[in-house]
């Protein structure tokens, strides 16, 4: 009598309809090399328009001469954080352009 173990079973193939597809494969890979990296586009999106706005808030102030000695600080921190939000978003375009 001869018994059947794990080791001696023959590795199977995954049927046709529970393969990946080669696009989806790519995909899965891409996101396992670089997680989140819609979210973080998302978030510089999104902390960039804040800025902006603010700047704009800001510049208002200026131009209509209100508290022009908080309004100037605050205006170059917006400005500045509109700029470090498009370097980081350019620099994950860059990194998702490099195979």
């Amino acid at each position: 009598m001869t018994h059947s173990t794990p080791n001696n079973r023959q590795p199977q193939s995954k049927p046709k309809s529970r393969q990946m597809s080669p696009e989806k494969y790519a995909r899965l890979k891409a996101e396992a090399k670089a997680p989140y990296r819609g979210l973080r586009k998302f978030i510089y999106v999104a902390f960039a328009a804040s800025g902006f706005i603010g700047g704009l808030v800001f510049l208002a102030q200026l131009i209509a001469g209100r508290e022009v000695g908080t309004a100037f600080p605050n205006l170059a921190l917006q400005v500045g954080i509109v700029a470090l939000m498009i370097w980081l978003f350019r620099l994950e375009q860059r990194a998702e352009r490099k195979p």
